[in-house]
């Protein structure tokens, strides 16, 4: 989709003025603000109802601003920026006096990215600073994969939105922390840990409880307004049809290999055999069994290699525990 010169310049001028701008990157929708400025980074927590303690991720024009924002970058995270920037890799680094610390929930680190989308690096060049943007929604919920997704959800919240398509990976990017040479996978994301590892010629550490606190990692995170039921791959069609009878409408998530007919329920998604795929389309179809009325789906796990790590990662997190007010009715009457 081809933006024009004038949006860009447009959003640029929103963000200068310190207003929030919707903007489409490779991975999802952000929500953006201009990364030095406290007042409009405030409005970017204030309008997703997300906690202040929540890291956000600058977004910069190219590698070579690294040091702009960064202090000690080490020649490991100049590697992996000069590798995979443009792209969906967020590198978790020492803050540079530069960022105010209302970006980084108040750590001494912070998450810089380079998007990989034509719309986003180009209202980078035009707005010349960085650009401090988690997903375009409300905190918790489905990240927008479309700019519709976004003026559903934030509505006026957002002062101007960049339509540039859908996204192209489908979820966020991976997020790494680089200490010294070491590097420690803190969210998997569309850059695998395989990848990583190639370029590294070395291990890539994949901690259980991440030890630094970075954006997605809440326990209830990516979910839809359905609850999620994560079970075995051969469970699917029981556990959908229990749930039929229990009184729920049941979406369903169904693997490749388990044939439409066999399941009963409401709303039924085969997902792709394809990874990159699946990743792609995965927050449309959570959005999709919401908008079928579903308030309950049943899903299974990928095979966590490659992007299903990040699918998996998703799905848990979609999965998580809510409190009982962000439900809807688990079982109707």
């Amino acid at each position: 989709m081809t933006v024009r010169t004038d949006d860009i310049e447009r959003a640029a001028d929103v963000l200068r003025a310190g207003g929030l701008v919707a903007l489409p990157t490779e991975t999802v929708y952000g929500l953006g603000a201009d990364a030095e400025n406290p007042t409009a980074v405030a409005r970017v927590f204030q309008a997703k109802g997300r906690p202040p303690s929540h890291p956000l991720i600058v977004h910069v024009g190219s590698a070579e601003q690294l040091a702009d924002w960064a202090e000690d970058v080490t020649a490991t995270a100049r590697r992996l920026a000069e590798h995979f920037w443009p792209g969906p890799l967020t590198l978790v680094l020492r803050r540079g006096r530069r960022v105010p610390l209302e970006v980084t929930g108040g750590l001494e680190t912070v998450a810089l990215r380079v998007p990989d989308h034509p719309v986003a690096r180009a209202l980078l060049a035009a707005f010349g600073g960085g650009v401090a943007a988690p997903s375009a929604n409300r905190f918790g919920s489905v990240s927008p994969t479309t700019a519709d997704h976004v003026r559903a959800e934030l509505g006026d919240a957002v002062d101007y939105v960049l339509d540039g398509g859908s996204c192209e990976v489908g979820v966020e990017s991976t997020i790494v922390g680089v200490t010294g040479d070491a590097v420690t996978l803190l969210r998997p994301g569309g850059v695998t840990r395989e990848d990583l590892e190639a370029v590294l010629d070395g291990p890539v550490a994949v901690p259980t409880d991440s030890p630094v606190r970075v954006p997605g990692q809440h326990p209830s995170h990516y979910a839809p307004r359905a609850r999620v039921v994560l079970v075995a791959p051969g469970q699917v069609a029981a556990e959908a049809e229990l749930a039929q009878q229990q009184g729920h409408l049941v979406g369903v998530f169904l693997p490749p290999e388990v044939a439409r007919a066999d399941v009963k329920a409401h709303a039924k998604i085969t997902v792709p055999s394809s990874s990159a795929a699946y990743a792609r389309g995965l927050y449309g179809f959570l959005r999709e069994l919401d908008q079928a009325g579903c308030d309950l789906i049943v899903a299974s796990l990928p095979v966590e290699q490659g992007l299903g790590l990040a699918i998996a990662n998703r799905l848990r997190r979609a999965a998580g525990p809510r409190p009982a007010d962000q439900l809807t009715v688990p079982i109707r009457p």
